[in-house]
């Protein structure tokens, strides 16, 4: 059986009016099917008040109205067939400062500017995730800071230190690891992993480190003396690090203590080995394509979770598989594509995803247009290269399984192949559904339900418009982002996050509409413009956004207030989508999405 993380109820409260306040919950795979609920209120030092009239049985919210915002109230909720009974596992304070907001406040401890050779860089809040560090049921938060000085990989000149942080939800400061000098930094080098990979009830951290790096209790990993950086910025490699040992570590999650440290696999030589058939088709020696990483979790064995890192995109890809037992790592296996005519090679994404595909209760990893299977080998090859995005998830109502949507670069060397700008395929075995623009360059894509009118997952970017399913094109008009997709207002199509907004597709209109805009908040990664993070981390099903405050300050975590008629279990209980969350952060963030079909038509499915 899979191990899964034990989640409290996930009660959370937000402002919802002047004088009303929205609670929502978590129904849990271990509630019965046709379970009530009580909310009750403590304001201030009164006795607790139960504020439902009748046991709630549609949804797992409720509108507290006519409330006094200007005392602390603390919520809780209960089956309705159990006493009352407040503890922290069920509950939830709305001080009378937060009330009049709608989104909880992390306040963040900003990390002081520094220079690195006479150049002076900051730091902004960057990519999250989330992990139960403490083992009481509810979510930390774990973020990096990104210096203001990134480099890309084929970038010469030096970069900033990267730093990891954890918060917990009250805003209380855990630990920063600063992964130190021999860690470039941007979006292709630290792909960090929270999970529970020992199975303890505590989540761990787990990323590549280095040299000098200072774990979240100030201990070194490895030589702190050494500095692997190329000086001369007279050399290709200048401001890179193209000596010096790799190593991957796991962190304690409550104390950011370095608990083991093994060395990282595979490592960069040879230099000029990485190049192949993916891009432009192009290659180097001066650790360009040698320093692109990406990550994620699997259940290999369909139990116990193993961390995936891999190296290479372009052209020759590895995976590691690692499991940690008995605070140590262990390797399970390697996948190597080894050289440029293997037709494994030139087939990975900026990003990944993870998933049974064959339904044989472990999970595989898709890499882009190629599926690892859970041994260790390949299970099949589409040939379709390399990819900037990736849609992996059950998008046709009317076909058993799971499909890939994805899109793909046509440039330089690669433009005399017709690889297909976009293409769907079916996730068991790679065959192609349906494939379009052959030798177009296509940088953004994606897909998800947002047309009930049409069965299906809707897709759009590259040529054609807005397509169905099967890739015939609905409309010319297209939504106004390409970038994420979120669960988010009460019916059970997708809406679209970009930037600090949240928009929904008008399919009658064929427009865009603003939901949500959040003021003093700003988006991550240049042009990707993606949150810190989306997920489900607590309240009901739908999804909640991460985003930073433009100053750095803070977390604002937004969380929907709009009433729903649907129920249903919480969203990181769905095992794909757990995972999902956990590789949201890798290279170009991709969103999450579920191990079954989620749309219009998925409660009238048999």
């Amino acid at each position: 059986m899979r191990f899964t993380e034990n989640l409290n109820r996930g009660v959370v409260a937000v402002n919802h009016s002047p004088d009303s306040v929205f609670i929502s919950w978590r129904l849990l795979k271990s509630d019965a099917k046709n379970q009530t609920f009580n909310v009750y209120r403590k304001s201030g030092a009164s006795k607790p008040v139960k504020i439902n009239a009748s046991p709630i049985s549609k949804g797992t919210f409720f509108i507290d109205s006519n409330v006094s915002l200007n005392v602390t109230n603390t919520y809780f909720v209960c089956k309705s067939s159990e006493t009352p009974k407040f503890t922290k596992w069920n509950s939830f304070t709305l001080s009378a400062e937060a009330s009049k907001e709608p989104f909880l406040k992390i306040p963040l401890n900003i990390p002081p500017p520094k220079t690195i050779n006479g150049l002076s860089y900051s730091y902004n809040a960057n990519d999250a995730s989330v992990g139960d560090l403490d083992g009481d049921g509810e979510y930390e938060i774990i973020l990096k800071w990104q210096p203001t000085l990134t480099k890309n990989p084929p970038q010469k000149g030096l970069t900033g230190e990267e730093l990891i942080d954890a918060y917990k939800l009250d805003g209380t400061f855990l630990w920063r690891i600063n992964l130190g000098k021999n860690i470039r930094a941007g979006a292709a080098y630290t792909q960090f992993l929270v999970y529970d990979f020992n199975c303890d009830g505590r989540a761990e951290i787990m990323c590549k480190t280095a040299d000098g790096t200072i774990d979240g209790q100030g201990n070194i990993i490895g030589d702190a003396n050494k500095d692997w950086r190329t000086y001369n910025d007279s050399l290709p490699t200048y401001g890179k690090i193209v000596d010096g040992p790799e190593y991957l570590t796991v962190f304690e999650g409550l104390t950011g203590k370095a608990l083991a440290t093994t060395n990282y696999i595979p490592n960069r030589y040879p230099l000029n080995g990485w190049g192949g058939y993916g891009g432009n088709g192009n290659n180097d020696n001066t650790g360009g394509r040698a320093d692109r990483f990406s990550a994620a979790v699997a259940y290999l064995d369909g139990e116990k979770p193993s961390a995936l890192f891999v190296r290479g995109w372009y052209g020759r890809t590895v995976v590691a598989a690692w499991d940690f037992k008995d605070n140590k790592l262990g390797k399970r296996w390697v996948f190597d594509s080894k050289d440029r005519e293997n037709p494994y090679s030139g087939q990975a994404n900026h990003h990944v995803s993870v998933a049974d595909v064959d339904f044989d209760g472990n999970d595989e990893l898709c890499v882009g247009a190629m599926t690892i299977d859970d041994n260790g080998k390949g299970l099949y090859s589409t040939g379709l290269r390399h990819g900037d995005a990736l849609s992996l998830t059950d998008m046709n109502p009317d076909k058993p399984g799971l499909e890939v949507f994805g899109i793909h670069e046509s440039e330089g060397k690669t433009l005399k192949f017709k690889t297909p700008g976009v293409a769907m395929f079916d996730a068991k075995n790679g065959h192609i559904l349906f494939s379009k623009g052959p030798g177009v360059d296509v940088g953004r894509g994606l897909s998800a339900d947002i047309d009930p009118t049409h069965r299906g997952y809707e897709n759009w970017g590259g040529p054609g418009g807005l397509r169905d399913v099967n890739g015939n094109t609905i409309c010319k008009n297209t939504p106004n982002s390409t970038n994420f997709a979120i669960w988010w207002d009460g019916d059970l199509t997708r809406e679209l996050l970009d930037k600090n907004r949240i928009d929904k597709w008008n399919w009658q209109l064929q427009t865009t509409e603003n939901l949500l805009t959040a003021k003093n908040c700003a988006s991550n990664n240049g042009t990707k413009a993606t949150p810190c993070l989306s997920a489900d981390i607590f309240g009901d099903w739908r999804e909640e956004v991460i985003w930073r405050t433009k100053n750095n300050s803070h977390l604002y975590i937004y969380t929907t207030t709009i009433p729903t008629s649907y129920r249903m279990n919480s969203l990181m209980q769905d095992p794909q989508y757990r995972l999902s969350i956990a590789w949201q952060n890798v290279a170009y963030n991709q969103p999450p999405f579920t191990s079954f079909y989620f749309g219009a038509e998925m409660f009238d499915l048999d």
